[in-house]
């Protein structure tokens, strides 16, 4: 699987339409209004200290490789800096006025009193919005490459879009230090901040029609973003199975960092990862089960479906704790609990491609 394509060469290679594309692929319109391609919030050589960066997690995720070994392998994705446009003053709608299909993807956060989604179709020309969630910082970030969406608290700097990736995943960095941050691996790989990992929280990726069911007070992410963009075109493609496009394709744009034929190179997998490792399982064969087992070191964690969002969740398990799946429910030593409230400590579950996922983690372990 050779690069031997640019994000935005991939167009004329058949991945999406080339009208109103500038938005993912860099193009030339920014902000509406305006002849600039750069995001709202620019940022020039950093002079700030470490301590106005995103503050740290109080555990570092694991991480497989030197972070050298990282920066070599990070390439262009065709695009400057902030050619693809974080969205910095987000603004939202109501539920009851927002113009979504049940059958959309969105991203959906739940913070305190703070319910929100983030629509996908919005987010794949931004890939990141900064925002504030029950009264915190956070950035709520995609890469349509990998698939993958993840949460972060960012203190009082904001996340942009650096334009370079690395095993195909999005590359960020903050605007206080210009340190430079791989989306799923959380963790600094270059600049002043290198070696510290981010606060996470969750994202859960699902529906609207399944969202609005379960948060019908739900806040959504408007179109009123500052840009001019056409957020009814993806530039890759669609995630519906019968549509043509970079998400039903084996190939990928960009060198994996590992290759791994346990499953196909864009079949969806739900990864934990700890301080001691690396597990995954296939979402197919989670929806079936309804609870998978599965360990990290000498942690027991308890993979569970979510079937009103279709999502995946998982939690650290003691080892003489029975949870079995029930229907709409998870059994826990005979008690019925939903499956997004078990009384167990919860672990960050990550839905990503397969290779994605095997190439940051290669020694992971897999149920498919």
């Amino acid at each position: 699987m050779k690069s031997r394509h640019t994000r935005r060469g991939a167009l004329a290679l058949g991945v999406g339409v080339v009208g109103a594309l500038a938005g993912c692929l860099g193009g030339t319109s920014g902000a509406a209004g305006s002849s600039e391609s750069t995001g709202s919030s620019p940022a020039s050589s950093p002079t700030a200290s470490d301590a106005d960066g995103p503050p740290a997690a109080d555990h570092a995720p694991y991480v497989a490789y030197e972070a050298s070994r990282l920066r070599n392998a990070t390439v262009s994705g065709g695009v400057t800096k902030d050619g693809i446009p974080s969205i910095d003053e987000p603004s939202f709608l109501d539920a009851s006025v927002a113009a979504l299909d049940d059958g959309e993807i969105v991203f959906g956060v739940v913070r305190g009193d703070d319910v929100r989604a983030y629509p996908q179709r919005i987010l794949v020309h931004h890939e990141i919005v900064n925002d504030r969630l029950d009264g915190v910082s956070v950035s709520v970030t995609y890469c349509p490459l990998t698939g993958t969406v993840l949460g972060f608290e960012r203190g009082e700097t904001t996340f942009g879009v650096s334009g370079t990736l690395v095993n195909s995943n999005l590359v960020m960095y903050d605007r206080a230090t210009d340190s430079r941050w791989p989306q799923v691996l959380a963790t600094a790989v270059e600049g002043p901040l290198e070696g510290r990992a981010l606060r996470e929280f969750e994202v859960v990726w699902t529906t609207w029609g399944r969202w609005r069911r379960r948060y019908p007070d739900t806040a959504v992410l408007s179109e009123d973003t500052g840009y001019a963009r056409n957020y009814g075109i993806d530039p890759y493609g669609s995630y519906a199975p019968t549509v043509r496009g970079y998400y039903n394709r084996e190939s990928t744009m960009f060198d994996p960092l590992a290759t791994d034929d346990r499953l196909g190179t864009k079949t969806v997998v739900v990864g934990v990862r700890t301080d001691a490792g690396a597990t995954a399982v296939s979402m197919d064969r989670l929806r079936t089960r309804g609870v998978v087992d599965a360990t990290i070191g000498d942690d027991r964690l308890a993979f569970v479906h979510d079937p009103v969002l279709d999502a995946g969740r998982a939690y650290r398990v003691p080892a003489d704790a029975t949870v079995e799946s029930a229907t709409d429910a998870v059994r826990v030593d005979g008690e019925r609990y939903a499956p997004d409230a078990l009384p167990f400590e919860r672990r960050h579950a990550i839905e990503a491609m397969w290779f994605a996922w095997a190439g940051f983690y290669p020694e992971t372990t897999l149920h498919a």
